[in-house]
């Protein structure tokens, strides 16, 4: 058994996604890592019972608040880390020091449009196929190795919304199975027990 850390800013309908799937599994979610006040992933995890932490970024540094999240994830023994739409970049020493597996979901076909607005950015853009991409984390804005892309070719008529909502099913199909081979391969990695 492994145990996962989901990091989510917003709505939290991929960290729900997850929880579900991982149910079925010998893993499990053990916290959610928010940084912001009310968002829905605090709702869903309440209903879920998952333990959460309101991590805030505002008035210090971003080290100091990494710092929390680390002795949050170290309590834990978190094993492998996913972010759900969260809307913070990790820094360097963050990765390094968690050492473990940190896992990204990005609704557009990486390279093409890292960084926030990416779903908008898609649908204005003349790409025929539109996506998803969940990769590894790295040093980078989304740069990090790329595990997994899924797509589908749309016909221009859509709308934004049905755009966005293909886009969230991608997202709500594949990264829990991606999460989950991580995760079977993480007894092995077990670097807060060193």
């Amino acid at each position: 058994m492994a145990d996962l850390a989901v990091f989510a800013s917003g709505n939290g309908s991929n960290f729900e996604a997850v929880s579900e799937h991982l149910a079925q599994s010998p893993h499990r979610v053990t916290c959610l890592v928010c940084d912001r006040t009310g968002a829905g992933a605090l709702r869903r995890a309440a209903r879920l019972s998952i333990a959460s932490h309101v991590i805030s970024y505002a008035g210090r540094p971003r080290e100091d608040a990494e710092q929390e999240i680390l002795g949050i994830l170290r309590d834990a023994m978190v094993d492998v880390i996913a972010l759900a739409g969260f809307m913070r970049l990790l820094s360097a020493s963050f990765i390094e020091t968690f050492g473990g597996p940190i896992l990204n979901v990005h609704p557009s076909l990486l390279p093409r449009y890292p960084g926030i607005g990416a779903i908008e950015t898609s649908f204005h853009s003349k790409d025929n196929e539109l996506g998803i991409t969940i990769h590894e984390v790295d040093h980078g804005l989304d740069s990090g190795p790329i595990v997994l892309q899924k797509s589908f070719r749309r016909t221009g008529r859509e709308s934004l919304a049905e755009i966005e909502q293909r886009i969230h099913e991608l997202e709500h199909r594949w990264f829990p199975d991606v999460i989950r081979r991580f995760l079977d391969d993480a007894p092995s990695r077990q670097h807060w027990r060193m």
